[in-house]
C-alpha cells in the first residue's frame, strides 16, 4: 500500500502480532475532525498519543506488545503539525506491514470551504499556511496527504457532520467486537442510609422487596453469600421486578450506546447495602454480561452495616 523501506528486524523484534490488539492510525486535513476522533476513540479506551512522529509508532507497537502490557487497543494522530518527521509517516507503515502488525488507517476530510470557514471561527492557525495564504495552504496539504487518502481504511468526510454525529460513525466502525464495546457499565450495591451514590447515572430502589436482614438466620450474612441469594431470588417479587427491570435495561443501553456516552453507573439501593441490593446488582451485572456489555461490580456499603438500626 505504502512505499516500503529496509526494516531493520531487531527494531521490530519484540513487536508480536496479536489478533486481539489494534492499532488505528489518524491523519487527514487540519480541521477536519481529528481531534474529535481522538476524544472519540479515548471514550473507546483506547490508548492514544497526538501528533506522534511516525517514527516512534514502531516503538510503541513493540511496547505495547511486551509479556504483561494490558493495552490492547492503540490510536495516534500523524499529520502535518509533524513537519519533516511527517514524510516518514508511508515508511513507518510500510515496517508495520512488514513486520505483521495489523492495523488501520482513519483519513478524515473537508471540502475547502469547509475547513476554511472552520479556521476562521476558530483562529487557529493552519499548519501550512505560515507564508502563505489559508486557502492555498489547505491545496498544499491536500497534495501531501493524497497518497494517505487513497489507500486509508476509512475516509470519513465531515463537511455535513457536526461533532455528534462524526463520533458516530467512527465508533461504528471502529469499535471491536461489535458496538457493546463502546459502552463501560459499573453496576453497584449501596445503602440509603449511607447515602445516594454522587456519580450514579441510573439509581433503583429495592427496599419494596423483603428484607433478609429480618431471618435471624441471614441477619449477618450477605447478598454474595448463598442463602440470602437463595431467600431474595426466591420471592415471587423478585421475579417479577427482574424481568420487568431486564427488559428496560435491554431498551435503555442500546440508545446510551447510540448517543456516545461512554461510562454508565446503575446503582441498585437497600436499606443497609448489605442484603438486597447486592443480589440484584449482581444478577444485573449477569444479565449485562450475556449481552457483551463490558461490566465492573462494586458493592460500595457491603460489611458497613454494623449498627443494625
Amino acid at each position: 500500500m505504502f512505499e516500503k523501506r529496509p526494516t531493520e528486524p531487531e527494531e521490530l523484534e519484540a513487536c508480536i502480532p496479536d489478533a486481539e490488539r489494534e492499532l488505528v492510525v489518524i491523519t487527514g486535513m487540519s480541521g477536519a475532525g481529528r481531534s474529535e476522533a481522538m476524544h472519540t476513540f479515548e471514550d473507546l479506551g483506547y490508548f492514544c498519543i497526538d501528533n506522534i512522529p511516525p517514527a516512534l509508532i514502531g516503538q510503541l507497537v513493540a511496547l505495547t506488545a511486551l509479556p504483561g502490557s494490558r493495552i490492547r487497543h492503540v490510536a495516534v494522530v500523524c499529520d502535518v503539525r509533524g513537519g519533516s518527521f511527517f514524510s516518514e509517516l508511508s515508511a513507518a507503515l510500510a515496517e508495520l506491514a512488514a513486520s505483521g502488525h495489523p492495523y488501520r488507517v482513519l483519513f478524515l476530510t473537508a471540502d475547502d470551504r469547509t475547513l476554511v470557514r472552520r479556521f476562521k471561527e476558530t483562529r487557529r492557525r493552519h499548519p501550512l499556511a505560515d507564508d502563505q495564504s489559508l486557502a492555498q495552504g489547505i491545496r498544499a496539504e491536500r497534495e501531501l496527504l493524497k497518497p494517505f487518502e487513497e489507500n486509508a481504511d476509512l475516509l470519513i468526510d465531515s463537511s455535513q457532520l457536526r461533532p455528534q454525529e462524526l463520533r458516530a460513525v467512527i465508533r461504528q466502525r471502529f469499535i471491536s467486537g461489535g458496538a457493546l464495546d463502546a459502552l463501560n457499565v459499573t453496576v453497584s450495591s449501596f445503602g440509603f442510609k449511607y447515602g445516594l451514590p454522587i456519580d450514579a447515572d441510573i439509581v433503583i430502589d429495592v427496599r419494596f422487596l423483603p428484607n433478609p436482614f429480618y431471618m435471624p438466620k441471614l441477619r449477618d450474612r450477605n447478598g454474595l453469600e448463598k442463602p440470602v441469594r437463595a431467600f431474595v431470588l426466591g420471592r415471587v417479587e423478585t421475579e417479577e421486578f427482574l424481568r420487568r427491570w431486564y427488559d428496560m435495561l435491554d431498551m435503555l443501553l442500546p440508545g446510551y450506546v447510540a448517543e456516545g456516552k461512554a461510562q454508565l453507573h446503575i446503582a441498585l439501593g437497600c436499606t443497609g447495602g448489605m442484603h438486597r441490593s447486592v443480589v440484584l446488582a449482581e444478577q444485573t451485572a449477569e444479565h449485562l454480561r450475556r449481552h457483551a456489555y463490558v461490566i465492573n461490580t462494586n458493592h460500595r456499603d457491603l460489611g458497613k452495616d454494623k449498627d443494625r438500626t
